[in-house]
Order: structure tokens, then sequence, then C-alpha cells
């Protein structure tokens, strides 16, 4: 079964991990390895591996949730 746009997640923690997303692209740009904001973000080593490839296809726009359904 899949969930509906947002993971099924409350829109207060779907901005939190925005957030995080947000921060790991800052640390994308100051050169930080994948492992590395993992570690800082306590998050998996392969979600920062495909928010990095978002990151690069688009910018921290690539990062943002899609709040609206």
């Amino acid at each position: 079964m899949r969930y509906p746009q947002g993971g099924g997640l409350t829109p207060e923690r779907q901005a939190f991990r925005e957030r995080i997303r947000l921060e790991a692209a800052e640390q994308f740009a100051a050169g930080v390895s994948n492992a590395e904001v993992a570690k800082d973000l306590r998050v998996s080593v392969r979600s920062v591996q495909r928010w990095r490839r978002a990151w690069h296809d688009a910018g921290a726009e690539g990062l943002r949730s899609d709040l609206d359904p």
C-alpha cells in the first residue's frame, strides 16, 4: 500500500524533515562528506545520498517538501 503525498506525515513533521534536508544542503555546499552529514543529522547515509543527488540536480529546491496536494 502506498502512502498519500507526504508519506502519511503531519504537516509539522513534514516541515521538520524538510529543515533537516535543507541543513544537509548547506553541508553539501561546504563539501562535507555523505557519512559526516548522515552522522551529524542522525539519518542514514542512503538518505543523504538521495538528497545529494536531488541537490545536485535541482539545488535546495529539489529538497523541499511538496506541501500542496
